[in-house]
């Protein structure tokens, strides 16, 4: 069965999956697995038959679908007709929204990350906010498609969102309006001498969207010294087209494999010659927003040391969902696989660290120094495993911060130390030695508990880190029982 599909938290693999599962044998009626079937009939029967008010079979069914399904992983899920739609629309078309995606957690809807210049991007909605309200009704423990569906609407009609937003006491209410959101997936400019190509999701034609814009960029700027590869807060998308942009930069090599239940379950990715940078010195940037398909990219680029990746680990949504068509526009999105890095490495659960941790502001370095309740793969309970039994860096102190005088509002200060980088010819250790941020003042977190950093061992002061603690959306994301675009 092949993956085509990687987002965030889903992965999409259109084929001949309904068919498969016909031609399953039946269970054998002396069978545990028969036997729960029917207890499962003997139930829906009672509550048909006994239940307060009338039942909608159709719908409880769907609900036991889905319950068995996210039970298994936060991104296996049963896709009715909404939710199916949903997905394909991640991929390609447009519609009425504010631009989120979307994922459900504990019954309630959960930001994974705002897309690029949509009405919620604009709105200041962050990766990690809960919706618990829309036009003042309350949506919690509401299905995540119905959620979706309340949210999209006629461009240019305005919805009222409530949200919680954690480091806030108090929620808060936003008004929006609608526009056609219409991913655009892949922007350029220059930056001085040096290029900067943003990948917002890896949606059909990325891969040759990245390769035509950087072509015309590098033909109207010759002398282009280097380029900067932003990839924060993208979810993922298209396994094929982050292999793609990859490809783009490598000369050859594996780019990443997946690997399912058997030994012999493998397929390899790998990368054709022809390094369209010439091996100019290339940076990633990434941040906990950056999934799946991004963490692909960031960490084939890692592992052939062809780029350095600045700014904050990832994600951490290292397994493959196929989607399995049933008909009827219902399907079930399944994890078959998880992915490894050129080198072997699971990003499941622990992310592409990077190799000079920037964080945009004190108050996002902060939130990373002292909340165990970071929004990562690593938050969920029934989160798959990295398969390598590794975890999560824990809470610590950030490397570099934005110094006093920086203004974080104008200013985008991982991008800076990533064109740092560049001036260093592509060698971090370089920039680390010369470090244009500050270090995060721990003297009001020595305050709240002395005993926070005890016993810690410094790092080399030249690296702007303070100490060590210990620490949590394609590929894929974002991140969840099931991702959604609205």
């Amino acid at each position: 069965m092949k993956n085509l599909y990687l987002g965030g938290f889903a992965a999409l693999c259109l084929s001949a999956g309904a068919v498969a599962y016909a031609n399953q044998p039946v269970f054998s009626p002396r069978s545990d697995t028969y036997e729960q079937l029917k207890l499962f009939g003997d139930v829906l029967a009672i509550v048909q038959q006994n239940y307060v008010v009338k039942v909608d079979s159709k719908k409880l069914i769907t609900s036991a679908l889905q319950g068995m399904l996210t039970s298994l992983d936060p991104h296996s899920n049963y896709l009715s007709d909404d939710s199916y739609t949903d997905l394909n629309e991640k991929t390609r078309g447009s519609y009425g929204g504010i631009g989120l995606e979307v994922t459900s957690e504990d019954g309630a809807v959960k930001v994974v990350t705002p897309m690029d210049e949509t009405p919620a991007m604009k709105a200041g909605m962050e990766s990690g906010d809960y919706i618990t309200a829309i036009d003042g009704t309350s949506i919690l423990g509401l299905p995540l498609n119905e959620a979706v569906s309340k949210m999209k609407g006629e461009a240019g009609t305005k919805l009222t969102i409530t949200v919680v937003r954690t480091g806030k006491d108090e929620p808060f209410d936003l008004t929006l309006t609608r526009e056609v959101i219409t991913v655009k997936s892949v922007r350029v400019r220059m930056e001085g001498e040096y290029g900067y190509l943003r990948i917002a999701s890896f949606s059909q034609n990325t891969a040759n969207d990245a390769r035509v814009a950087l072509e015309e960029l590098m033909t109207k700027n010759p002398n282009m010294k280097g380029l900067v590869l932003d990839l924060r807060n993208n979810p993922g998308g298209l396994l094929e087209q982050s292999v793609g942009v990859a490809d783009l930069f490598l000369n050859g090599g594996e780019i990443v494999s997946q690997r399912g239940r058997e030994a012999n379950d493998i397929i390899r990715y790998q990368a054709k010659k022809g390094d369209m940078l010439k091996g100019m010195p290339l940076v990633v940037l990434t941040n906990p927003g950056s999934a799946s398909a991004a963490e692909i990219v960031a960490g084939a680029l890692q592992d052939h040391k062809r780029a350095s990746i600045v700014g904050l680990t990832t994600f951490g949504k290292g397994s493959v969902q196929s989607v399995i068509d049933l008909g009827h526009n219902n399907a079930v999105k399944l994890t078959t696989a998880r992915y490894y890095t050129p080198s072997g490495r699971s990003i499941q659960k622990t992310g592409i660290e990077p190799d000079l941790e920037v964080a945009q502001s004190k108050e996002q370095a902060k939130y990373i120094a002292t909340s165990a309740l970071q929004y990562t793969e690593a938050a969920y309970a029934n989160a798959l495993d990295s398969d390598e039994g590794k975890t999560r860096r824990s809470t610590h102190a950030v490397q570099e911060v934005p110094p006093d005088d920086f203004d974080t509002k104008t200013g985008d200060f991982t991008l800076t130390r990533g064109l740092d980088v560049l001036k260093y010819g592509g060698d971090v250790k370089m920039a680390i030695a010369h470090p244009r941020g500050a270090k995060l003042a721990d003297a009001d977190l020595v305050k709240k508990d002395p005993t926070r950093f005890a016993g810690k061992d410094k790092v080399a002061p030249a690296s702007g880190t303070l100490v060590e603690g210990a620490k949590p959306t394609g590929a894929t994301s974002s991140s969840s029982s099931s991702a959604a675009p609205k």
